[in-house]
């Protein structure tokens, strides 16, 4: 025992070391970049932070392999006016979900699940949904799969993505790894109908929470765990988890207390505070830099810096548009104030199908997420190119950021 304590040490302490050098560098005209276009950017940003709209930013570019763009805004806490780190750590929200598909998939790999087998298999209080249909509720044409959690086609959904009476059930009864243990969440899930038959329509949802549930099932170990121990610290991401220490406090971000736009106050929960279980939903924290390397192998296929995490063929996978002709993706389109017509949707990320259509230019075959507290990310193939913005701007304003940073970097690809 303490031999294996030993080598998990030194194993540690050379992964920490590793993530301390982040990418090769280079200047962004080196990569194809504007460096004074860039400076649009910067100043953009610079301003919303004078202005009060913005506590700060990090914002992290990567372009042909290379970091190109690394710089740091505002203030991690607004309060105190302490100037923000590049190294500051963000709370992912929906930026955990990427995470969670990956941990699904590298078991998918090795055979210890089934992407089209029911999730009830795996978790069997998820068995024998109902669904809620206009003449009440009916038996499932057939069960969701862990594929349609990973797509958000389970039929599950969150409770604030309506006012019917089935979503307010949701938002009553199902709240996720804050609020519920693994076995509560299940359950109260399982006792309320599905909103569609599974795989007829795209609706976004608590699916990645049980995708991680369903690894926690397969290997016996906490998601966090599972992924210390196979993503982040083969990554180098040596600030990212499902619960910070609180020796790394002075680098933890924080929101402006009132809303620029409603005035109402912003609740603020410590990174340190562990959830009842590791929600793979919108659990995780970590930095610009390691969610930059996180893209980086996503777009080098599964393998960084001689690590493979994933295989070539399995990232495309997941980077493909799952949505085929007979999913109703209407609900995806209400995305469209985050640029997300002319999308649809892989596995825990959304894919971009078209270059025109969605309200921000792009390149067919892009994917990212964003997170609720205002963080975002996309990996462009056709551009080689990896973006994270990270900000503490959970208010309706962090659509405002999602659309002025993307076009701000994508206006700065020179070549």
């Amino acid at each position: 025992m303490r031999a294996c304590l030993v080598v998990t040490l030194l194993v540690a302490s050379t992964l920490a070391v590793r993530g301390a050098d982040p990418l090769p560098t280079g200047t962004p005209d080196s990569v194809g970049l504007s460096s004074q276009r860039l400076e649009r950017l910067a100043r953009a940003i610079k301003a919303d932070v004078d202005r009060g709209r913005l506590p700060g930013a990090v914002v992290a570019i990567a372009r042909r392999g290379k970091l190109a763009y690394h710089e740091a805004f505002g203030f991690v806490d607004p309060g105190t006016k302490t100037p923000m780190p590049k190294d500051a750590i963000f709370p992912l929200a929906s930026m955990t979900k990427p995470f969670a598909a990956v941990a699904t998939l590298m078991l998918a790999e090795e055979g210890a699940l089934m992407l089209n087998d029911p999730v009830g298999n795996v978790l069997p209080a998820l068995k024998g949904f109902k669904v809620q249909t206009a003449d009440g509720v009916e038996p499932a044409h057939r069960q969701p799969t862990l594929q349609d959690m990973l797509r958000h086609t389970a039929g599950v959904s969150y409770g604030n993505r309506g006012d019917s009476p089935l979503h307010r059930l949701y938002e009553q009864r199902v709240r996720g790894g804050n609020a519920q243990t693994a076995d509560e969440f299940l359950k109260e899930l399982s006792s309320l109908p599905l909103f569609y038959h599974p795989g007829t329509a795209w609706e976004y949802s608590y699916g990645l929470d049980v995708a991680g549930l369903a690894v926690e099932a397969v290997t016996k170990q906490r998601l966090g765990v599972f992924l210390q121990e196979r993503l982040f610290a083969p990554l180098g991401m040596v600030d990212t988890a499902f619960g910070q220490p609180a020796s790394k406090a002075s680098r933890f971000t924080k929101a402006l207390a009132k809303d620029p736009d409603t005035g109402q106050p912003i609740p603020d929960r410590s990174l340190t505070e562990a959830a009842k279980f590791d929600c793979g939903g919108g659990c995780a924290s970590g930095t610009a830099m390691d969610y930059l390397r996180f893209g980086q192998m996503l777009l080098n296929k599964g393998a960084l810096d001689g690590t493979r995490v994933l295989g070539k063929k399995t990232v495309e996978y997941m980077t493909a548009n799952q949505l085929g002709k007979g999913v109703d993706s209407s609900r995806l389109d209400e995305f469209a104030v985050e640029h997300m017509d002319g999308f649809g949707f892989g596995l825990g990320v959304a894919v971009r199908t078209l270059p025109g259509v969605a309200g921000v230019p792009g390149s067919p075959g892009e994917f990212m997420w964003s997170g609720a507290t205002g963080t975002m990310f996309w990996v462009d193939p056709k551009e080689e190119l990896v973006a994270v913005f990270m900000a503490r701007t959970p208010g309706p304003v962090r659509r405002h950021y999602r659309q002025l940073v993307k076009n701000l970097v994508v206006q700065s690809i020179t070549e």
